[in-house]
């Protein structure tokens, strides 16, 4: 049964009594009801709120609505229906702000009506009004899930009024904040994804360095493993880098992991000497820049694997920063040992000290100045300029 919202003379005792801000109303039953407004709530309030009242047999709610009609604070359509079921046909077929449901243990129980709608999923702003002080029963509310209780013998109008208003609010924010997480766990399941999927696409471009080695191994006249590189031409499975992280020594796995995390967290420029270091001792030991790239990717992995629900994005950029520099360092370091071999530094003499390659060089040009001075002293020739001062030692 639902019955309409028209203008009755409301009863002395309605809400206490007292109109928008609690004082007593000027006049009796009979009399003019003239409120004073406070104009200063006014922008606390919200403009219009549409309430569903759910009552018994026994209560009409005509004087509620005249009451709200008497304080514009705020524009009240209230709808009242009899019964849980009219009550909850309503709520299934329109929306509301509010919902105001009456309380008698014996006729209407709100305590459990509301303790079912919550249980079905109703997320509505509850509010119970009874004769009951609210010392008694406002706790019992709470359990149950209502916003809020108000006594018909201890509220105002007004009061009334800012209870629709606070639960309200409270629906809305739990709302966005519930709207803001949801939008939050998605933004992170994409940066995972995200993650994920540049992930594969360094793993690929592992891959297709490996293939590249092992089809110039074959142009040298060197066999590749037949199995990996036949299911790989053939499609049949894509070539899996090998476990560098087994073949690395555990203390170098341990120091690139720390290196990155100590890269996530200061960034660029606080470890560059650590980075140069590292790309020295890569180089030492003879790690190619494919086997660092391999280490880089398993070692990422296992990093943003163990995020959970922290964003990817910022691991992901610095890592990519990160493995930058590094291969930067290492090709230093490879171009620098290439020029010391290719041009190996010889050691200067000090002056004074004669080159061996030097000095034998003169002995012989010193034999064979003594030859030619015998031979033109059998001759009779006189011997030359040369041949009397013999050629002097290079410094």
């Amino acid at each position: 049964m639902t019955t309409s919202n028209s203008a009755e003379t409301t009863p002395a005792n309605s809400l206490g009594g007292s109109d928008a801000v609690g004082q007593p109303w000027a006049g009796g039953t009979g009399a003019t009801l003239v409120p004073r407004v406070s104009g200063s709530i006014r922008g606390g309030l919200p403009v219009r709120m549409k309430v569903l009242y759910i009552t018994t047999p026994h209560r009409t709610g005509s004087w509620l609505a005249e009451a709200f009609a008497m304080d514009n604070a705020s524009k009240i359509v209230l709808e009242e229906v009899v019964g849980r079921t009219a009550g909850l046909a309503r709520l299934r077929d329109e929306v509301f702000d509010a919902v105001l449901v009456s309380h008698e243990p014996d006729v209407l129980n709100a305590l459990d009506l509301i303790e079912g709608m919550r249980a079905g999923g109703s997320e509505e702003p509850m509010i119970v009004l009874g004769t009951v002080p609210a010392q008694t029963i406002d706790a019992l509310c709470y359990e149950v899930g209502a916003d809020d209780y108000c006594c018909v013998t201890e509220a105002t109008v007004r009061g009334l009024l800012w209870k629709f208003a606070r639960a309200i609010g409270q629906h809305q924010l739990a709302c966005e904040n519930r709207r803001l997480l949801q939008a939050e766990r998605q933004r992170l399941q994409q940066e995972h994804h995200e993650a994920e999927r540049l992930l594969d696409q360094q793993r690929a471009l592992i891959a297709d360095l490996e293939m590249l080695g092992e089809s110039s191994s074959c142009r040298d006249g060197q066999m590749p493993p037949p199995v990996r590189v036949g299911m790989a031409m053939k499609g049949l499975a894509p070539v899996a880098a090998p476990s560098t992280l087994r073949e690395l020594p555990e203390s170098l796995v341990t120091h690139y992991r720390d290196l990155l995390r100590a890269y996530v967290i200061m960034g660029t420029g606080n470890l560059g000497e650590e980075m140069a270091k590292l790309a020295r001792l890569l180089a030492t030991a003879g790690i190619s820049a494919q086997r660092t790239m391999q280490l880089h990717v398993q070692v990422l992995e296992e990093l943003v694997r163990g995020l959970g629900n922290r964003s990817a994005r910022h691991v992901m950029s610095r890592a990519d920063l990160l493995v930058l520099e590094v291969m930067g360092h290492l090709a230093d370091s490879y171009r620098q040992r290439y020029f010391q071999r290719h041009r190996p530094p010889r050691q200067l003499r000090l002056p004074g000290f004669e080159d061996p390659r030097m000095g034998v060089e003169n002995q012989q040009n010193a034999s064979h100045a003594s030859q030619e001075k015998i031979s033109q002293f059998d001759t009779g020739s006189q011997p030359s300029e040369v041949d009397v001062h013999p050629a002097r030692p290079a410094a």
